[in-house]
């Protein structure tokens, strides 16, 4: 198994953020309260799943504690109508196959405990990536150790059916020691629901495949995968709200490319790539987690090793970035961080230090700002909000 890889003013700006959420999430429940879920490794002190409630008006957040026990839940997602969890587990063997699992839970509306549904063999060792399609019909995972990825349907009762697609990667990279072969990291769905993007650090690309939402399978695209730099490792990937742009954060060579997107062929072609670390750092550095503010005006990356939030501004003319600053994270090793449903708070997981430091997000510079706050959580992965009643 590899080596650990290592979460308002009203100005326009935020007005933005608050209108392009409420298209997500609904008006009322944008300030109402959230339930924030939080994966994690469970090789040390955690348990599984915890929780927080969230109050998005009042910034206040509660411990709910542990909401559900299992393995290694590194990454979670939750689904659009509010009603369930899911979760990968994160392990190489599962019911004597090389295979991860992914397992499913029931959300309890009132108190944010998650009820076990039922558990199926992620078709891979080690899932890192999990996310729904926009239909909330199919669950996507990422096998990093197997480099491959895979589709599961999600039954009226909200458990998981058996696999109904599934595409190993081939090739190798550069990098003998960490692209001996494919390392699949991350698969989400395009907008539209026409297309899957697949990060793979082992291959040094993008794969891009025609997604059948009614039969949940995945074919390649044609081009079949955008390129980056030999050795970069590819990792988390997303995109801009208009669809016109989108980003991948490199682990390996601490690097984010800028691409333009062809939302009608589905392809990708980078227009630029810069450094996530300040000028000057030569220590040892992973970059984790990527995500796009709601508002499309500001990237976030996060670096470990120079336990930072790298915050790039986005040029809203061709997608392309600048760097604001590298807001240290009061941690270490930040793995993945999340963006509050309001666009006001980023929530940064620091995993070797077991807590979540709360940032306040200024809405016109993107710049990041200690609240203070600080939750504490066994060597946290990621961070998942999900409306509450």
């Amino acid at each position: 198994m590899r080596q650990k890889r290592f979460f308002c003013e009203l100005s326009f700006v935020a007005l933005f953020s608050l209108t392009f959420v409420a298209g997500v999430f609904g008006a009322q429940e944008l300030h109402g309260k959230y339930f924030a879920y939080v994966g994690t490794y469970t090789d040390g002190a955690s348990k599984g799943i915890y929780a927080y409630e969230y109050d998005a008006k009042t910034k206040k957040t509660t411990s709910l504690g542990l909401v559900a026990e299992t393995t290694n839940p590194s990454f979670v997602a939750v689904d659009a109508a509010h009603h369930f969890v899911y979760a990968v587990n994160e392990v190489p063997k599962y019911d004597g196959q090389v295979s991860g699992g992914v397992s499913a839970f029931a959300v309890d509306a009132k108190t944010g405990k998650l009820t076990f549904l039922n558990e199926v063999a992620s078709r891979g060792a080690d899932p890192c990536y999990i996310s729904l399609d926009k239909s909330g019909k199919y669950v996507l995972v990422a096998n990093y150790t197997s480099g491959n990825v895979s589709v599961f349907p999600i039954l009226k009762d909200g458990k998981l059916g058996e696999s109904s697609g599934f595409v190993q990667h081939k090739g190798s990279g550069p990098d003998h020691e960490r692209q001996e072969g494919p390392h699949a990291h991350f698969i989400e769905v395009t907008a539209d629901n026409r297309y899957a993007v697949a990060a793979d650090l082992g291959l040094d690309e993008l794969l891009l495949y025609r997604f059948d939402a009614a039969k949940g399978s995945l074919t390649p695209n044609d081009p079949p995968f955008a390129k980056v730099e030999g050795g970069a490792g590819p990792r988390h990937f997303a995109f801009h709200p208009s669809g016109k742009y989108a980003y991948v954060v490199d682990e390996m060579k601490s690097t984010v490319n800028a691409f333009a997107y062809d939302s009608e062929h589905g392809t990708l072609k980078v227009t630029q790539t810069l450094s996530t670390l300040p000028a000057g750092f030569s220590g040892k550095n992973d970059t984790a987690e990527l995500a796009m503010h709601p508002s499309g005006k500001f990237v976030y990356a996060s670096n470990r090793g120079h336990d930072s939030i790298a915050v790039f501004a986005v040029n809203p003319k061709n997608g392309t970035l600048t760097l604001v600053e590298n807001a240290p994270t009061l941690g270490k090793t930040p793995r993945s961080f999340e963006i509050d449903p309001t666009g006001t708070r980023l929530f940064a997981a620091n995993q070797e230090s077991g807590t979540i430091v709360v940032f306040r997000i200024d809405p016109k510079s993107g710049r990041l700002s200690p609240t203070g706050e600080t939750l504490n959580v066994p060597a946290p992965v990621c961070v998942k909000f999900l409306p509450a009643d």
